[in-house]
């Protein structure tokens, strides 16, 4: 038996419920995971509210946890009972005290690396591994904006992006989260709705615009990101925390100077075994080389879940959330 957050119907925060369930045996290829810490994403209120379809009704939240190994299917040979590990992905369901999740998607944790910054930071940091060594690649030099700088994903972007030699301009809500962003790496935060991001990028790029724009927000500064970018300057729209952008016509990429669009995801960017292996690998190395820390601002127990998501919709938190079984 395990305590679990799960839905019966998608909305708000109130229809999370705090409940028993029971795991059925072990299915080939599958791990029995005791979970030490939970990531809080913004994904998982996009499953709760039905922005994103689930496959099916009651169904559990959360793509990403920490913990040991408590149990093996008898065809896993590849990982041990007893061995640290983290994920970031497969089938809903990280808001559990105990979870089975098909082997192929745990990550061995290396010893320099805790369950509490691994469950903060594996799905947040290889989505931001992908995002700027993949989907576009950054060059020492170049100029990007990152909405959302002194979130989760923003404060660990702004550290990797600054260690690459790229120079940062970075959006938040306040003056206290644009400190908070300079201190992680954020050359010039910008505070929206005190600041026209529009002035400062052209006055910082000579009035050429940036590379490439790094979108989490949606609908709120979809047109703004268009605005920043530069000839040939590519938009990668990540996350949708005001909603999801009008629909629009693409004959305006070439209107503003045959820009680019992208909306990738990163389970299309870990599909496989061996680059999921690579992306997290490559996040360890930059977190034990001190290219990047992990900020854990906000913890909630797991019961108190949508206490958590309040917070999160209402932008009130800032790094990354936990959730403690």
């Amino acid at each position: 038996m395990s305590k679990a957050i799960r839905i019966h119907e998608q909305g708000g925060p109130e229809v999370l419920r705090y409940e028993d369930v029971e795991l059925p045996p072990l299915r080939a290829g599958e791990a029995r995971v005791r979970h030490k810490a939970i990531g809080l994403n913004f994904i998982d209120t996009y499953h709760r509210s039905g922005l994103y379809a689930l496959p099916a009704l009651p169904s559990g939240l959360g793509m990403e946890a920490a913990g040991v190994i408590e149990a093996l299917a008898p065809d896993v040979d590849t990982l041990r009972v007893g061995q640290r590990v983290a994920y970031a992905g497969g089938p809903p369901g990280a808001y559990a005290e105990l979870r089975h999740i098909e082997a192929r998607h745990l990550v061995p944790l290396p010893e320099g690396i805790d369950e509490e910054s691994a469950a903060a930071a594996l799905l947040k940091g290889m989505t931001v591994e992908y995002l700027i060594h993949r989907t576009y690649a950054v060059q020492p030099g170049q100029h990007v904006v990152w909405h959302a700088a002194a979130g989760g994903v923003g404060l660990l972007a702004c550290q990797w992006l600054r260690a690459k030699g790229a120079i940062v301009i970075g959006t938040v809500g306040s003056a206290a989260k644009a400190e908070l962003a300079s201190s992680h790496g954020c050359h010039h935060p910008v505070v929206l709705g005190e600041h026209d991001l529009r002035e400062v990028v052209r006055s910082l790029t000579q009035g050429r615009g940036v590379d490439v724009v790094y979108d989490s927000i949606g609908r709120d500064t979809f047109d703004l990101s268009l605005d920043c970018l530069a000839k040939r300057g590519m938009l990668v729209g990540f996350g949708n925390a005001s909603g999801k952008p009008e629909p629009f016509d693409p004959l305006r990429l070439a209107q503003k100077g045959s820009l680019y669009l992208t909306r990738p995801t990163l389970m299309d960017y870990t599909a496989s075994r061996e680059e999921l292996l690579h992306s997290a690998a490559t996040l360890f190395d930059a977190i034990e080389r001190d290219l990047i820390t992990v900020h854990i601002a906000q913890r909630w127990p797991l019961a108190h879940a949508a206490d958590a998501h309040r917070a999160l919709e209402a932008r009130q938190t800032r790094g990354s959330s936990l959730l403690l079984p």
